[in-house]
């Protein structure tokens, strides 16, 4: 009356895939977090988080700042280009890691 051990436990390949597939399956879900999490929120970013900006000095940064302190929020990443330092070609090569929200 002993337990039939091939079909109680999985076999070595099925376990494997399984681990694997859950491994995988934290790693993307935390690649996800991270990237969102990631953003610059230029509407509540510090101007030393301004900074982390590619092409962002703490010059521009107080610019940034001053800017939305007399416009308001910005409603888009591209309006960023309306302040005064920083061009088109700096909100486009950030874009993917800017947010207004």
């Amino acid at each position: 009356m002993g337990i039939d051990n091939k079909k109680t436990y999985m076999k070595g390949g099925d376990f494997m895939k399984k681990v694997l597939a859950f491994v995988f399956l934290v790693l993307f879900s935390f690649s996800v977090y991270a990237s969102a999490a990631d953003k610059i929120n230029i509407n509540t970013a510090t101007e030393v988080e301004l900074t982390h900006i590619k092409g962002v000095g703490e010059k521009i940064a107080k610019n940034i700042i001053q800017f939305r302190e007399e416009h308001g929020d910005f409603k888009t990443v591209e309006e960023l280009a309306n302040v005064k330092g920083v061009g088109e070609k700096v909100v486009e090569n950030n874009k993917e890691s800017l947010t207004v929200k």
